[in-house]
């Protein structure tokens, strides 16, 4: 059964919108979808209200969300571990065992940072669901294919 894990830097912005968007994607596959952090700042907490308000806008699903830190067992449980920005993409390359499994990438096809809509306005949270719709369609394609 594949996997994607997808990582952001506190998992409550970016990784948690690509996580409710792919399992809307996903329907009716069986591919694990999960989302987590390079830190752990926000363990236990829902995705930020303003991801939410964007993401369930356009009627996508954050239930049973709840950040977490990424754990060491990630890289080897998951197929794909999709980073949203190349920061997190070198901390996920740092932590990693050598024995991982997984296939660490950027989640943006063309090689570019989803950006942290953390600090800014309403508009960097739409900018952010607008880039994840487009980018999960790439990954839906490219995991099927691979299983």
């Amino acid at each position: 059964m594949p996997s994607v894990l997808f990582v952001c830097l506190g998992n409550i912005c970016r990784s948690p919108t690509a996580e409710a968007v792919f399992r809307t994607k996903a329907a009716g596959t069986d591919i694990i979808i999960d989302s987590a952090g390079t830190g752990a700042w926000h363990a236990g907490e829902g995705p930020d209200p303003r991801s939410r308000a964007e993401g369930e806008s356009r009627g996508y699903s954050f239930a049973g969300q709840a950040a977490r830190k990424v754990r060491r067992s990630d890289f080897t449980e998951f197929d794909y571990i999709l980073a949203m920005d190349a920061a997190n993409l070198r901390d996920l390359a740092e932590i990693a065992p050598q024995h991982m499994t997984a296939k660490l990438s950027l989640f943006l096809p063309d090689g570019q940072d989803v950006p942290d809509p953390y600090y800014g306005g309403p508009d960097g949270f739409r900018d952010v669901v607008d880039l994840i719709e487009g980018a999960a369609d790439h990954w839906l394609s490219i995991i099927s294919a691979d299983s």
